[in-house]
């Protein structure tokens, strides 16, 4: 008896957590490896994220990978479009520690938020995307060979191609080295720049796996996720899932 009661305790658990995933603060590594994405009609991105979409979703939380060390409270919004994918990232700090000035530079040697969207699970091929405090972004295709990757940038990056981005900084200066309380990344991918990407643009029910991150370096390089990978971040089967609504 003990034997069949468990399995079927196992199973209502899942389903119970699976009924619950998208209620509150959605917490990485414990148990919530997919998140239901809601979607919305095209709106501005202003990089406070005070527009009015985003009250129609919750926060997902990302946690630190080394636990030994200071965390700050990062917390990520996500909502799609017909056009393309929203994230908006609210990241707590105390030291703005940025100082590149242009685009696709190495970005995560200094403060950064990235998103890594991987459409199809039969390809091992994703798109990456980094954004400083300084809203300065870094967009790269990755083929990703057993472990052998390198970023690729896009072509024809213009138009309707092209991210929409913005940042802001809260509790002082956006300055290098400035003494703040956070700093929020709002940004907007088409999917025209996702191109050839399979299952792109998503409609109710597809499914992509995704992990979503911030470095900071308050205290040597701090790296956080929404699921925790071991080596790098490029662990693409450690990835959760986004199911589209």
């Amino acid at each position: 008896m003990r034997n069949n009661i468990l399995p079927r305790l196992f199973v209502f658990c899942l389903i119970l957590g699976a009924k619950n995933i998208n209620t509150g603060l959605l917490a990485a590594n414990s148990g919530h490896d997919s998140v239901t994405i809601k979607k919305c009609k095209d709106f501005k991105i202003t990089g406070d994220g005070v527009s009015d979409p985003w009250k129609s979703t919750n926060w997902i939380a990302l946690l630190q990978q080394n636990t030994s060390t200071l965390s700050y409270k990062t917390k990520v919004k996500v909502l799609y479009s017909e056009t393309g994918i929203y994230f908006l990232f609210n990241c707590e700090d105390k030291k703005l520690t940025s100082s590149m000035k242009a685009d696709n530079l190495n970005l995560w040697e200094e403060d950064v938020v990235e998103v890594f969207l991987w459409t199809d699970e039969n390809f091992p091929v994703y798109f990456e995307y980094e954004l400083s405090p300084f809203n300065f972004e870094l967009p790269i295709m990755v083929p990703n060979n057993k472990g052998n990757f390198l970023g690729w940038l896009p072509w024809h990056y213009e138009g309707d191609r092209r991210t929409q981005h913005a940042t802001s900084v809260t509790g002082g200066k956006m300055e290098s080295g400035s003494i703040i309380s956070g700093w929020i990344a709002e940004f907007f991918i088409p999917y025209k720049l996702l191109t050839p990407l399979s299952h792109v643009p998503p409609v109710t029910g597809t499914r992509w796996r995704v992990n979503m991150y911030r470095i900071d370096y308050d205290n040597g390089e701090v790296p956080y996720a929404w699921q925790k990978t071991s080596q790098t971040f490029h662990e693409y089967n450690k990835f959760g899932t986004f199911i589209f609504d």
